[in-house]
């Protein structure tokens, strides 16, 4: 129902910190033209821990606004208070979000068991599809294999968007019923192969139509296919190598002819370096070209 390719859209700014909504609208209609069935707003990748809870409900409305009903809509509402993300989530829903990506709390460092309560409590507050979304990386802990299996009991916690390379889990998230989605671009193809949906991808914003292409040559059995586009998508992915998430993406798709913005503090721009770094990938990917 919310699609294989889902891309977390960046939040683009004015000069003045502000949200330029008006190059947000432009972006969604872009990323659905190629290649995206949906799109998650208000990420990590839209630069979420910067954003205040109105602004978050705002992207979701010019998001709906903008695609209609031609992608779906997943409103990125979590955080770590359980209240706040029931809150966000509440705020989102009535702002007309498909689904709702809710994060792992992180820094306070929860217990399995209170992982599986915080996940339980948001899904309650909603009809509509959750996503879990487990990123060890930025929170620390790791939702464990158990704690999906307690998961998975939740009636409309749906998917899980896994940022772990553990393959024996990510099976473990199929066998269960939920929808896996690849949350390192890098492991759309090895999460295909055992049975995933997609991705909540990032890279999809300079190469959605072939990451469409590479979906649906696994949907035809082509897995030869899809492992070569795979092989052609390196240079995407040591793009999101050159700087912390979302830096490098925002940059590539400035230079793509596309107006994002700067940053909120304490993100910073690219360097010259990173920036040079950015141009190259691009030109590995012949992207530059048709900007």
């Amino acid at each position: 129902m919310l699609g294989s390719v889902l891309t977390a859209i960046i939040t683009p700014f004015k000069a003045d910190g502000a949200i330029d909504y008006d190059a947000f609208a432009d972006l969604c209609v872009w990323l659905v033209d190629n290649g995206s069935d949906g799109l998650v707003v208000a990420g990590t990748t839209g630069e979420c821990p910067t954003l205040l809870d109105p602004e978050r409900v705002e992207l979701v409305r010019v998001a709906k606004a903008a695609v209609g009903d031609r992608a779906s809509i997943v409103a990125g509402t979590g955080t770590n208070a359980t209240a706040d993300s029931i809150q966000i989530t509440e705020m989102a829903h009535e702002a007309g979000a498909d689904a709702f990506l809710v994060v792992t709390p992180y820094y306070n460092k929860p217990p399995q068991r209170g992982i599986v309560a915080h996940f339980a409590a948001v899904a309650a507050c909603t009809d509509r599809p959750v996503i879990a979304y487990n990123i060890p990386g930025r929170v620390v802990v790791n939702v464990e294999s158990a704690t999906m299996t307690e998961l998975a009991k939740i009636p409309n916690l749906t998917a899980v968007k896994q940022a772990n390379d553990d393959i024996e889990q990510a099976k473990h998230i199929v066998s269960l019923g939920l929808d896996l989605y690849a949350g390192d671009d890098n492991l759309v193809q090895p999460f295909l192969e055992i049975g995933g949906k997609g991705g909540i991808c990032v890279h999809t914003h300079v190469v959605g139509p072939q990451v469409a292409s590479q979906v649906a040559a696994m949907r035809d059995g082509d897995l030869e296919a899809a492992r070569a586009i795979d092989r052609e998508l390196a240079p995407a992915y040591d793009l999101l190598k050159i700087s912390t998430n979302p830096i490098a993406i925002k940059a590539a798709v400035e230079l793509l002819g596309h107006r994002t913005g700067g940053f909120r503090l304490p993100l910073v721009p690219p360097t010259a370096e990173e920036l040079s770094a950015v141009r190259g990938c691009l030109e590995r990917l012949n992207l530059l070209g048709s900007a």
